[in-house]
């Protein structure tokens, strides 16, 4: 009886557990993972340093140190936040302030902000669609195309 309870109480966490992951954003998985894998790093190398291996683990620590290093130089570093949204179109003064930028630019300077814009904010690189979409639609209203 006490494994049925156990059996069902483990069953009712991971639908719980599928639904909130569902729900989830992008940003959010991706961290959950470098935690879940940072965490399961220290417990092996913990383990290594307890079983007398302390020699593999600093190896490891070596091996796999600039991999996480570059990572998190990547990943690490705070998102470009978003500004409050307006109803009706983007004026001019809010395209240029999501961009960076003062007037006057350069097609060119455009450009240039909106790729190193897109390369944070990107949802293949953890950010968000709404954000991609803004600095998009910023890019648009600068070279006239709204």
């Amino acid at each position: 009886m006490v494994m049925l309870a156990l059996g069902l109480g483990v069953l009712a966490l991971l639908l719980w557990a599928a639904r909130a992951f569902s729900r989830a954003s992008v940003a959010s998985i991706k961290s959950l993972g470098a935690w879940v894998a940072a965490l399961a790093g220290l417990t092996l190398a913990t383990g290594l340093l307890l079983t007398g291996r302390g020699g593999l683990a600093i190896s490891g620590a070596i091996f796999f140190g600039p991999m996480i290093w570059g990572w998190w130089k990547r990943h690490g570093a705070p998102r470009v936040g978003t500004a409050p949204r307006r109803a009706g179109p983007m004026s001019r003064q809010e395209a240029l302030e999501i961009l960076g930028l003062t007037d006057p630019v350069s097609e060119a300077e455009v450009r240039a902000a909106w790729m190193r814009l897109m390369r944070a904010v990107h949802p293949d690189s953890g950010g968000s669609d709404g954000l991609a979409a803004r600095v998009n639609q910023a890019k648009d209203v600068l070279l006239g195309r709204r």
